[in-house]
């Protein structure tokens, strides 16, 4: 069955508008936005004030570099409420992140908020080549995490059939993809290869199940993994991107027409790209930390919000906005080994090029004698448990160390020898360094 591709009398005159309409429109949003920040949250007046500006003075859009950042500190800092820039009635939900390093960064939402979100969610399914009446299985977990609930009312809103199925139990989740037969999957790309190697522990061809698009964000993924679950399921899979402190998934997803890299919704969030160690704004096409203030979001606002997310933005090409590059991590997944700076993702590619091993990977960094070491556990596919092990590992091995400039231990093991995730991301590295 040929995948449905967006006609673009499906598109909303925003996605087909020109630069001028764009930027106008952002203007007069971001102003606003300013504005409603600086009158009713005591966060961003006072740094407004102690950095001598005031919304009056946002005239253009370069102007929003006079006005300072906010970060993840800054959420933690105000916990919980403290940014709400609505009093907390009007705040009709609440999510959380896990907290796991600290106190969560909690976000509010007014009805506004929840229908902007959905319409935003709905556009990025229509982006990813879903239509109304189409059947979404939703495996993003639900509760205090954006990804369940965020993908669930986008899809409704699309005037889909929503299956919501949460993480975990993926005997389960196997079988109801056979049997109720979505067209979309929406979940982690990790997952993703954990449901189509349970299709295969059944002894079922995942490339026959009826799913023909996989929308699949909430981790950094590469071209690698996506050619591995693309052959693997038979599907095309299209990245969504988002964050809970912006709004959650739907701030940017790609077209499934071109899958060139998410299109930011720039009718909605206002992206910039800075020097992560100076703060400077850097032109398009340059690398560095992605930032976002939001224009439309009530409960929330939020004004040059630092992701510590790593990619370029890139023109427009399927749709009117700009887009972004996939991205290759956020500055917190980097590990420093001996000097040498590497994204988890840099050994995905590796292992997902070397023919007989699986996409599933640890990295784990301990620390020796002051010296850091790196293993990276692999393992192999199930057709290739004859395979030498001892030559597979010292071919990545050598790859790693001269396409990288790492030197690792490599242990290749057993097909499903790695814990898999059953729920939300997978846990690509374990760090057993003293803090």
């Amino acid at each position: 069955m040929p995948v449905k591709r967006p006609h673009p009398d499906d598109l909303e005159p925003i996605e087909r508008a020109s630069r001028d309409e764009i930027q106008a429109l952002q203007l007069q949003r971001l102003q606003k936005t300013l504005a409603h920040a600086y009158a009713n949250v005591p966060h961003y007046r006072q740094a407004f004030d102690a950095k001598g500006v005031h919304p009056a003075d946002c005239r253009t859009l370069a102007d929003l570099a006079k006005f300072p950042f906010t970060s993840k500190a800054d959420l933690r800092s105000n916990y919980p409420f403290g940014l709400f820039a609505v009093p907390r009635e009007q705040v009709v939900r609440v999510h959380a992140s896990s907290g796991t390093t600290g106190k969560p960064t909690v976000v509010g939402y007014t009805q506004h908020d929840i229908d902007t979100w959905a319409g935003l969610v709905a556009r990025s399914i229509r982006a990813a080549g879903g239509r109304r009446g189409d059947m979404v299985h939703v495996a993003y977990g639900y509760g205090l995490f954006t990804g369940g609930l965020g993908a669930h009312y986008g899809a409704e809103r699309m005037g889909c059939t929503v299956v919501p199925m949460s993480g975990g139990q993926t005997e389960k989740q196997v079988q109801l993809i056979v049997d109720f037969k979505p067209d979309i999957i929406m979940v982690t790309p990790s997952y993703m290869q954990v449901i189509i190697e349970e299709f295969k522990r059944q002894g079922l061809d995942p490339r026959e199940m009826s799913v023909q698009v996989g929308i699949f964000g909430a981790e950094p993924w590469t071209e690698a993994m996506r050619a591995e679950i693309e052959a693997g399921a038979g599907i095309d899979a299209v990245d969504i991107y988002g964050l809970s402190e912006v709004m959650g998934p739907g701030v940017a997803n790609e077209c499934i027409e071109s899958k060139d890299g998410p299109v930011i919704w720039e009718d909605h969030f206002l992206p910039e790209i800075i020097d992560p160690d100076t703060g400077e704004v850097l032109p398009d096409g340059s690398e560095g930390e992605l930032v976002f203030t939001t224009l439309t979001k009530e409960a929330l606002p939020v004004i040059r919000y630092r992701t510590r997310d790593l990619t370029r933005l890139l023109p427009p090409t399927a749709r009117s906005m700009r887009r972004m590059v996939k991205l290759v991590g956020r500055s917190y997944d980097m590990l420093i080994i001996r000097g040498v700076n590497l994204f988890p993702t840099q050994i995905e590619e590796l292992v997902l090029k070397q023919g007989q091993l699986a996409g599933q990977y640890q990295l784990v960094v301990t620390r020796e004698d002051l010296l850091d070491e790196l293993e990276v556990r692999c393992e192999l596919l199930p057709e290739h448990t004859q395979a030498n092990r001892t030559a597979i590992g010292h071919e990545l091995q050598h790859r790693i160390k001269s396409l990288i400039g790492v030197s690792a231990r490599v242990t290749i093991g057993l097909p499903e020898s790695i814990e898999r995730t059953l729920v939300g991301k997978a846990r690509r590295v374990i760090d057993k360094r003293p803090k």
